[in-house]
């Protein structure tokens, strides 16, 4: 499983998860995270540099500011059950 992934996956839980469990796992990881420093993350700037060319080059078309709100947006509402 890729980095990518694996932090899509913990993204997706920690949004979805318990306030117990999101204090539980950010007690595990608060030293790094109040440390971290992203201008110094290797893997997260060669990403962030794929995806601008990717852009830049037409490989990638992109979509609006109005677009993406919309999406964020409509994530954020409760999923029916």
């Amino acid at each position: 499983m890729t980095t990518a992934l694996i932090r899509q996956k913990l993204y997706e839980y920690i949004r979805a998860a318990d306030d117990k469990k999101v204090k539980a796992i950010f007690t595990m990881v608060e030293d790094e995270v109040e440390n971290y420093d992203w201008t110094q993350d290797k893997e997260l700037l060669t990403e962030l540099d794929r995806r601008s060319a990717d852009f830049r080059s037409g490989k990638v078309e992109g979509i609006s500011w109005e677009d993406a709100k919309k999406q964020i947006l409509a994530s954020q509402k409760p999923k029916k059950k």
